[in-house]
């Protein structure tokens, strides 16, 4: 039998592949695509230009950004879509269940091949389509394309056109979690990605891990704390800590430092105003003084759970559909990894350490 190599619980500080998708300096608390800051980006770029950064590998000129958008219109369009979405959110309230099902049949519809038995160009067109579907399924409602991905999203969930302002606000965030590193849920898209398997099954996997609360869950029950804090938001975080409570929406497994992408969201806030972001700025920097009297060696930070709540309830998104709405900003990355995976022959096929009972004879 070969030696086993022990490794940290949680696969911590484990490199388990390499990328040039992106990557995240949690000691300097920056993080990239593909070289470029994420956080430039977010406050320079549209989403569709940085789809393209992700998925194609450069930023578009106005050519290319016209060609993408029309293979994205083109995906959207497709005439089978349009009463599948429907059939499906006929029979569920669930945002994310809508998306999985819509998916796993879409494969269905479109006769989607293993990636194994794709080329390149025909992988980069199931990943586009794929991503594509993601905001008609989350949120069903006759497109209106004429504004861009993040327009239309927001106008499907709200009911209303979107101003400018929420619409700069809303990409600013998608492109900001577009990708993060191995998280829990990309890491999945790659694992199954690593089996050859199709487009949907990579990204469906990759949303059920993102479901937990201690991943894509997270924004919405932020949100909850604000509320449960009340007026006086220093006795309910003491309480919380008190009693030993995760305080949701702080901390981060990688950032030493501040959370890059909370320190963009919190410009972003502030540049939306009102009283509801005064009382989050205000929540924030009491808990962040409360947790670093209580862990002066690694004081914990508002990560972008946090702060996103706050974007996206001044958009005029309801709390349910805070992870549904990651999910849409996450599976631009998520396909962005599958393509690079699949390009790899080998299957990641990890091992693990036997603690029940010996073998019995």
């Amino acid at each position: 039998m070969s030696e086993l190599i022990e490794v940290p619980r949680g696969l911590n500080n484990v490199i388990a592949a390499e990328t040039a998708v992106g990557d995240v300096d949690g000691e300097a608390g920056r993080y990239h695509y593909r070289g470029y800051s994420a956080v430039d980006l977010a406050r320079e770029r549209t989403f569709e230009d940085v789809w393209h950064l992700l998925v194609i590998g450069e930023l578009p000129d106005a050519p290319q950004r016209a060609a993408f958008a029309d293979r994205i219109a083109a995906a959207q369009a497709d005439p089978r879509l349009a009463d599948l979405v429907a059939d499906i959110a006929a029979r569920s309230d669930q945002p994310l269940a809508v998306l999985r099902a819509v998916w796993s049949v879409a494969a269905s519809v479109r006769r989607s091949p293993a990636l194994f038995d794709l080329d390149e160009d025909g992988r980069v067109d199931e990943a586009i389509a794929f991503a594509a579907i993601a905001p008609l399924a989350i949120a069903p409602a006759p497109a209106v394309a004429e504004r861009g991905v993040v327009a239309d999203y927001l106008r499907r969930v709200t009911g209303v056109e979107p101003d400018d302002t929420h619409v700069r606000a809303l990409s600013a965030y998608l492109v900001a979690a577009m990708d993060h590193g191995f998280n829990a849920s990309t890491f999945t898209a790659r694992v199954i990605a690593s089996t050859g398997a199709d487009m949907a099954s990579c990204l469906s996997g990759a949303l059920g891990a993102l479901s937990g609360p201690l991943h894509g869950g997270a924004p919405a029950r932020a949100l909850e704390s604000l509320d449960l804090a009340g007026d006086d938001p220093e006795a309910w975080i003491a309480g919380e800590l008190a009693a030993g409570r995760r305080l949701m929406g702080f901390g981060h497994a990688v950032y030493r430092t501040a959370d890059p992408r909370s320190e963009l969201l919190r410009e972003v806030a502030l540049g939306l105003g009102g009283p509801r972001v005064e009382r989050a700025l205000a929540f924030q920097a009491v808990a962040e003084r409360l947790l670093a009297a209580r862990r002066p060696d690694r004081p914990l930070h508002a990560n972008v759970e946090f702060s996103a709540a706050v974007v996206m309830e001044q958009c005029g998104i309801p709390p349910e559909m805070f992870t549904p709405t990651f999910a849409l900003a996450r599976t631009v990355g998520w396909t962005a990894h599958v393509l690079e995976q699949a390009r790899d022959p080998k299957i990641i096929r990890p091992s693990a350490r036997y603690v029940g009972t010996p073998f019995r004879g």
